[in-house]
């Protein structure tokens, strides 16, 4: 029972990562936000109930996406957090008697609407525009300033103004719905790549590597968070920031309302639900917050999101319409993923053609059969999905859609391992998008990173014979005279690849590991992995229960590595691999402290400080061998108080004889050493 939890775990883990991905980095998402939060909530509990079992980089802890490699990394001086979201009442009244508990009387909110865009961060020295940073990671992200200066209502320089010296404000870059209707109908006329939806093409947009090619593209935005240094010397409440910046030149949404109760704050939502319609950008919720700063400080943050906001989501519109086929798709890791062809209709602005139907249990619960009509849902207007059949109207010689028992592409008798939904192809170097897909997730960015090669040169290499195994990468350069007789391939492109190929020999031995694409083996269990063994030959001379030993693994993933390591043709392919100079063994670093004055002793910060941001005592705190805590305990050894700290935290300090110490005496003790 425990390893099919752990392997739930792991697999939801690594979904939620690789749909991320898609979504952050390649504007891509390939499911709904609903889907995606479905599967959040549920790794989030079973995480809660096995905490054992819980990846330290778990997508329940993660903030957006990872960073693209086009443009300057930048880490945020606040970082850019996500929001905690529901889509029930009830949940948002439970949100409401959280923060009631933790301040002691109810609040005022600030009711904004929920932009469907990219978030963004400007920063303003002196009045002028000086960078322009995406949420990335969330602790940092790619610098678009010269693309963001082309969105006209974002001001360059701000006139006289009581603004400070320096300062972030944040918001959401989008598009109007007409201008991507417009835009996308030329892209089709010219026979390039539509967008899905105005989100997808605000993202594409504002990663492009010519400003000039941005500012042809009409991007609005709208700002709605400020931060500074010492902000509660200007202000005492959200909704009194949001007024002054308006003042200061900056582009605030009309549609924003102080509410003095939760009842109010749903009143809002309620008329935005059918509201929305008429806008001219897409939503798909809104956003509820704390007003005052104070009350802010003393909710806090989780690791993921603050605990004095949260959002409401929209629930996705649905329409009827006819089940025409179902195909399936092989993946690179022989998972056979079923796909929905349904009769065109109309939904969400968009014309629904496919639905991903994701297993065979789910054509199983759906009972679906062949001609149904279904309906269908698109869960954040981007990806459909089909939410149930109607019997109703099934022809009564319709036949059950049967889910296939041999591989699409090879005609191999699929599996299916125990306590898994999904089906495989086991002939991973005989079934070509097996093979296909390994060496495209081999020459990926977060893997290999081999310049100079994209998924469809793979896929004209494959059909050329050129490459059948990753190890073929390493013997291109001597078939440079049949490189040259690829259409529309040059001198030039062929430099660009093979140098490509010759610099990722130096990638450390956990890309190389994560690269190979071993079932179960993402970025996280990689370099864990890699920590832990040093070296291949260590790791292949692991048993199963040595590998199951290495924290957050267990049983069902170390089998895996193991089956993988010790089968004929892999250990060729590996042999190979080495004998080409890629790395694999790990250069260990040395990690250098400020100091070890706070050693072993836990700390908690509550309150304003005059000279510190409450990250930048955190900073020092762990920086000198302290730990952080999220909450007073007998565990905690100092709480580090400073003005507008909550009554209750002081109450239960005092209770538990913990000792109150302000930001001086912290500077005191660190200055001991």
């Amino acid at each position: 029972m425990s390893q099919d939890i752990q392997a739930k775990i792991a697999q939801l883990t690594a979904e939620l990562n690789e749909y991320n991905y898609q979504y952050y980095v390649l504007a891509n998402p390939v499911i709904s936000d609903y889907e995606f939060d479905i599967k959040l909530k549920e790794l989030e509990r079973l995480e809660k109930e096995y905490p054992q079992y819980r990846d330290p980089n778990s997508p329940t802890l993660k903030v957006g996406g990872d960073i693209t490699s086009k443009f300057n990394t930048v880490k945020h001086r606040w970082p850019m957090l996500s929001l905690s979201n529901t889509y029930s009442e009830q949940e948002l009244r439970d949100f409401d008697l959280r923060v009631q508990k933790a301040i002691g009387h109810p609040v005022d909110y600030v009711c904004e609407l929920k932009f469907d865009g990219i978030s963004i961060s400007l920063t303003y020295e002196k009045g002028k525009l000086t960078q322009a940073v995406t949420r990335g990671d969330g602790m940092q992200g790619d610098e678009v300033t010269q693309n963001v200066k082309t969105i006209r209502n974002i001001p360059h320089q701000l006139k006289q103004g009581d603004y400070p010296d320096l300062f972030e404000i944040r918001g959401e870059i989008f598009m109007h719905k007409a201008a991507f209707l417009r835009l996308n109908k030329e892209r089709e006329e010219n026979g390039e790549q539509t967008y899905a939806n105005p989100r997808n093409f605000t993202a594409g947009t504002i990663k492009l590597q010519d400003s000039s090619e941005v500012a042809k593209r009409p991007l609005d935005c709208f700002l709605y968070f400020l931060y500074m240094d010492n902000r509660n010397k200007l202000f005492s409440t959200h909704w009194e920031s949001l007024q002054k910046v308006k003042e200061w030149g900056f582009p605030v949404s009309e549609h924003t309302k102080l509410c003095s109760s939760i009842d109010e704050v749903l009143e809002f939502i309620h008329y935005w639900d059918q509201a929305r319609h008429k806008l001219s950008f897409e939503i798909d919720g809104i956003v509820i917050k704390v007003n005052e700063y104070p009350y802010q400080e003393e909710l806090g943050f989780t690791a993921k999101s603050p605990r004095w906001a949260t959002s409401f989501k929209f629930k996705a519109e649905q329409v009827e319409t006819t089940l025409l086929s179902v195909s399936y798709q092989v993946g690179r890791t022989g998972a056979v993923t079923p796909v929905a062809n349904l009769k065109p209709v109309p939904l969400a602005g968009t014309t629904v053609k496919r639905a991903s139907l994701h297993n065979a249990n789910e054509i199983a619960r759906l009972d679906l059969h062949e001609g149904d009509s279904v309906f269908v849902e698109k869960g954040g207007e981007i990806i459909p999905k089909i939410i149930a059949a109607n019997p109703e109207k099934r022809k009564p010689d319709a036949k059950p859609i049967v889910y296939p028992t041999h591989c699409p592409e090879c005609n191999t008798p699929l599996i299916r391992q125990e306590g898994e939904a999904v089906h495989y192809c086991p002939n991973e170097n005989g079934c070509k998008p097996q093979i296909v897909g390994k060496v495209q997730h081999f020459i990926g960015r977060k893997m290999m990173d081999i310049q100079g090669l994209g998924d469809e040169t793979i896929e004209t290499f494959y059909r050329l014979g050129l490459v059948r195994h990753i190890s073929d990468l390493y013997t291109l350069h001597h078939r440079r005279e049949e490189l040259v007789t690829i259409e529309r391939f040059g001198q030039k492109s062929i430099d660009n690849l093979l140098k490509g190929i010759e610099d990722s020999k130096s990638k450390p031995f956990e890309k190389v590991l994560f690269a190979l694409g071993i079932r179960h083996v993402g970025e996280t269990v990689a370099k864990k992995l890699a920590q832990h063994f040093k070296s291949l030959d260590n790791l292949q001379a692991a048993s199963i229960e040595e590998i199951a030993s290495v924290q957050d693994i267990g049983i069902r993933i170390a089998e895996s590595i193991h089956q993988y390591l010790h089968n004929t043709d892999n250990i060729a392919e590996l042999n190979k691999l080495k004998s080409y100079g890629l790395q694999f063994h790990i250069e260990e670093k040395e990690v250098v402290r400020a100091g070890n004055s706070l050693e072993g002793k836990t700390f908690l910060i509550s309150g304003v400080f005059a000279d510190y941001s409450r990250e930048q005592l955190t900073e020092l705190i762990e920086s000198h061998g302290g730990k952080m805590l999220s909450s007073i305990s007998s565990k905690l050894n100092f709480l580090v108080a400073g003005d507008k700290m909550g009554p209750s935290k002081l109450v239960k300090a005092q209770k538990l004889n913990i000792p109150i110490i302000s930001d001086q005496e912290l500077l005191a003790m660190i200055n001991k050493e």
